[in-house]
């Protein structure tokens, strides 16, 4: 899986790469099939002291999942953007579950 970080306008330092990293590798361990993520870090022009911003996009097969948070410092937005991702990874594979299982009944029920 590759990771991209982009981040306009200012240059990260070594240890929000390091959370946005760490948070990624926990969502590959929920969700095996993630090609890739793209994580944007920007700078908002608010006067209000919640002006960090955060958005991830999983590249998956099929539909991508995105999530997006602004909070007071990068890594509560990126916390909040991976809890997020995280529910729809779990909601994702519940739903494939639930398939399989009514497929799997239906395929009980027409064996001769």
């Amino acid at each position: 899986m590759t990771i991209s970080i982009q981040t306009p306008s200012f240059a990260p330092k070594k240890e929000i790469t390091m959370f946005v990293h760490e948070k990624a590798n926990h969502l590959l361990r929920l969700y095996n099939e993630i090609i890739s993520t793209e994580v944007c870090l920007k700078l908002d022009s608010s006067e209000t002291r919640e002006n960090k911003f955060c958005s991830i996009r999983l590249l998956i097969p099929g539909n991508d999942f995105l999530a997006s948070a602004k909070c007071k410092t990068f890594e509560e937005a990126i916390a909040q953007t991976t809890g997020a991702l995280e529910s729809q990874i779990i909601k994702r594979k519940s739903k494939i579950i639930a398939t399989r299982k009514s497929i799997e009944k239906v395929n009980t029920h027409n064996t001769w």
